[in-house]
This record gives structure tokens, sequence and C-alpha cells, in this order.
């Protein structure tokens, strides 16, 4: 008998409009405070079950990198909230700035992020957690020291990929915990004489994400910031292309397809085409089935109920939150590094 050929699924380049979706439906949480105390304030809906040896895994972002997270809302977060977590990453797969440890530690320092521990999770080397139910892994490698926390908070600010389409808590989860040799290269590498594109790396990191996730289960929950989102990923740093989407808000889940779809929907909900460059970027590298796959293999559910916090929980939709965002939006020049312009 020969060998099994195994394809990727197809039409990540087609959405699916909320109405067209089917099953069950799970709650998200939305803020229009792009502050630290609205991230505060929705951590508050989401943090059962994050307890113990506490994880919050973070982009912290190419060296002077314009869109991560503001590093004092972090830092307020962190420090009241949060005061024994430890912000976790990976090395990275592409050499940059986070390469290797020790050039990952001074960029640590260049952006800011002093203010509590850093683990480097794969400093010391690598570990494996299974994958099941994938058709491109039975296991994945990860940062050895992942496995040791209790819980873990996946802190994420949404955006732009230039080969994911976008960067939700998937993204952050499926690349960021992969160690930067072994786990990354699984991902984005393959004993096929075909290029790892599209459906298929959608469906790669999906999967590297559910080992964690079902590590975690019970004790993970995920935070998407909205806001500096470039079409370009937080690895492209001060290279990134120019911020012309719209700030949005901030999101939370404890369901990582509702919370990623959710961000998906409401980009495509932009009054007077304020999300067509995100749009443009997701579909022409087929982002969208990074959703698709995540309901397929059991990750969650992509129909939801999204609250209003800002609004006595009121029930919304996606067009609904976005309603009042002008198609005249003028995006934020502010950098968000140390020494550079001024922090909003």
């Amino acid at each position: 008998m020969g060998t099994k050929i195994i394809l990727p699924g197809s039409d990540g380049n087609k959405y699916i409009p909320f109405e067209k979706r089917t099953g069950e439906t799970s709650i998200v949480y939305f803020t229009r405070d792009l502050s630290a105390a609205g991230l505060k304030k929705i951590f508050d809906r989401v943090s059962d079950g994050i307890d113990g040896n506490i994880a919050i895994k973070l982009h912290t972002g190419e060296a002077e990198g314009p869109n991560i997270i503001p590093r004092p809302w972090v830092k307020e977060l962190y420090s009241d909230k949060l005061p024994s977590a430890k912000i976790v990453e990976t090395n990275t797969y592409y050499e940059g700035s986070r390469y290797t440890t020790e050039a990952h530690r001074k960029t640590l320092e260049t952006n800011g992020w002093t203010f509590c521990p850093v683990d480097i999770m794969d400093e010391d080397g690598v570990t494996t957690l299974p994958v099941n139910g994938g058709k491109w892994f039975d296991e994945i490698h990860v940062g050895k020291s992942l496995p040791t926390y209790d819980s873990l908070l996946v802190l994420t600010h949404f955006k732009g990929h230039v080969m994911g389409g976008f960067g939700g808590s998937n993204k952050n989860i499926g690349i960021g915990c992969a160690d930067g040799r072994i786990g990354k290269a699984q991902i984005h590498t393959s004993d096929s004489p075909f290029d790892i594109d599209k459906e298929e790396l959608m469906e790669r990191i999906c999967e590297s994400t559910k080992a964690t996730i079902d590590h975690f289960a019970g004790h993970i929950s995920y935070i998407n910031v909205m806001r500096n989102m470039s079409v370009s990923c937080d690895c492209e740093g001060c290279d990134a292309e120019p911020v012309v989407t719209p700030d949005i808000g901030i999101l939370a889940s404890y369901d990582i397809l509702s919370v990623d779809n959710a961000c998906v929907d409401l980009i495509y909900s932009l009054p007077g085409g304020g999300g067509k460059d995100m749009i443009e970027r997701v579909e022409s590298r087929h982002g969208l089935r990074q959703l698709s796959y995540m309901k397929e293999i059991g990750m969650g559910n992509d129909r939801y109920v999204m609250i209003d916090i800002d609004n006595g929980d009121r029930e919304i939709t996606a067009a609904d939150a976005v309603s009042e965002i002008s198609p005249q939006w003028i995006p934020d020049r502010y950098n968000t590094f140390p020494g550079k312009n001024k922090l909003r």
C-alpha cells in the first residue's frame, strides 16, 4: 500500500458571515476602552481558572516595534491583578532581534519589559506536547518550561500577518509557544517537495495551538487588543506597514475560536470600508482557514454572544460594536516603546 497523502483544506480566502454559521455559542466580552483600565476591567471577566503559577503569553515585539500592546497597560495589569505571574516567550525562527536568548533579553530591555520576570521558555531546551486529533502532527515541540505553569493568560495584540493573514490568539500560542528551532521548524517546513503555504500553514498553526490549550484546559483564557493594527505582524518591528485600520477595542473569552472570529467579524463590519486593507491581507493569505480548521478539530465555537461591558452587559453584534467608528479615522501615530514620543 502507498503512503497516505495528507491534503490541506480549502476556502481559506472565503469569509463566512455570522448568520451562515451553525453550532453552539460562546461568550465574548467587548470594551471600547483602550487603556490600562479597560484591560483590567475585561480581564476580570475571564480570570476564573487563571491561578497557581501563572504565565502571560505576550508578543513582546522586535526592538522598538511601534505597535505592540503598550507596556504601561501590561505593567498595571500585572501589578494590580497578576503580581506573581511571569511573561512567557520563545526565541524566533527567523534571524531578528529575538533569535538568540542573549539578543532576546536585550530586546526585552529595550522594549521596557523589565517590570516583571520574563521566561524565555526555550532558553534551556524543549519538550513536547501531544496533538490530539490533528492530521499534520502527533506532537509539537514547545519551550521546555511551558508545562511548569498551572494556567495561561493569552494576551494578544490582534493585527495582520505576512504569512498567516492575521495574528490573533491562535497565532500567539501556535507560533509563540513553539520553540525557536524545532517547534517553529515543524510548523514552517516539511519533507514534502511542496512549500508549506496558505491553508496548510494555517492548519499547522492550529494544531500547535491545540496542544497548548488542551494542556491548560480549564486554566486558560484569551484577551485580544485591537489597536494599532498594521497588516504586518509585530515580528516586523519598525518595518511594519503603516497603520490604516481603525482602533476598535478589547475582546476577551474562554473560547479561542470565538474571540479570534469575533475580531475578524469586527474588521469585516467596519463602516465605510475601514477594514479593507486588513481584509485584503487576510484573504490573500487564506488566513480564514485558521477559523474553519479550529472549528473542525474542536477548538471552540465560531458563533458567540458579544457582551458590551461598557453598557450594562448588553448583547450586541459586531456591526453594533463598530457602528460609531468614523470611516475618516486617523491612525494614532504615537509609538509604544520606551523613550520614543508619548505613551498614550
